[in-house]
């Protein structure tokens, strides 16, 4: 018997990236979908081989309706979320010509301008940093040393600026996804205020307590992505209807990290309370957010 046989065949694209996509969005609407490589008819096309979407039989009608919608724009936020939240890796074979372009596309297509130029100052600083000019950066973005009213008018920028500063490659790379995948989905959610809003109400809380409790030394836009976590998981709980969440695996293990380092088992120094702090913040702010959102309505 064919291992397909609960399966209808719905449609069969070009583009592996694209198949898997839309297969991992019907799973999140509960229609069962899986993508199979099979040839093609090569009286109609010179491609060898397709990926064919095979779904639910008695939901078929409403998987094509589905299809018609995704195929106009593929890239929507609300596919790239079911991708990420079912854990499913998109493989792109070598010959695929618009590897390059997809890439783009998709990465583009998710974040919005906020997003993208938190993105490129955490990488400039970075880069300028291995280029020798570490110290001089860090010194120029990092705590005040003292915190007082006159530091304050003198250097404003302080207050966020141990955000932008990145210590190692994990580090940065750690960050800049999430922020990239979580600051994405609530830019193009929820708009650009809300986003610069929970980027800058975070930051100053996060790096505030820690700088109470472990001085000035420190960096990094941890504190802002846990607040990310807190908002969109407590958003998400609260107004499911606005397309934010993040699976429950995803949050035990933020958790968990978070959790290792105030046990003080991990491998790195960890700016524990900065996370603390960014989480809270993140989850008061959606809980805000969604009262003043219930009141205008």
């Amino acid at each position: 018997m064919s291992e397909h046989e609960n399966l209808q065949p719905l449609v069969q694209l070009e583009q592996h990236n694209l198949a898997l996509l839309f297969a991992n969005y019907l799973l999140t609407l509960g229609i069962e979908a899986k993508v199979v490589t099979e040839p093609v008819n090569k009286e109609i096309t010179e491609i060898k081989h397709g990926h064919t979407v095979y779904c639910q039989q008695d939901k078929i009608a409403q998987a094509r309706l589905e299809f018609e919608r995704f195929i106009k724009k593929p890239f929507d936020q609300k596919y790239q979320q079911a991708a990420w939240q079912h854990g499913e890796t998109v493989t792109l074979k070598s010959n695929d010509l618009t590897l390059l372009a997809s890439f783009k596309e998709n990465f583009f297509a998710h974040a919005g301008i906020v997003t993208l130029i938190v993105f490129a100052l955490c990488w400039l600083v970075f880069f300028a940093s291995n280029l020798g000019w570490a110290q001089s950066l860090f010194n120029l973005l990092k705590f005040y040393p003292r915190l007082s009213v006159d530091a304050f008018v003198a250097e404003p920028w302080r207050l966020l600026g141990p955000a932008f500063f990145h210590f190692s490659w994990l580090h940065i790379v750690f960050n800049t996804m999430w922020w990239w995948q979580l600051g994405g989905g609530i830019e193009k959610a929820l708009g650009k205020g809300t986003l610069v809003n929970l980027m800058l109400i975070s930051a100053i809380f996060s790096n505030l307590g820690q700088f109470f409790v472990s001085g000035a030394n420190f960096g990094g836009l941890s504190g802002v992505v846990y607040a990310l976590v807190g908002f969109v998981w407590w958003y998400g709980y609260l107004a499911p209807e606005k397309g934010l969440s993040l699976s429950k695996p995803i949050i035990g293990f933020l958790l968990f990290w978070l959790v290792l380092g105030f046990v003080d088992l991990l491998p790195v120094n960890v700016a524990n309370t900065a996370h603390l702090l960014g989480l809270i913040s993140g989850c008061l702010l959606a809980v805000f957010s969604v009262k003043i959102a219930n009141k205008h309505e």
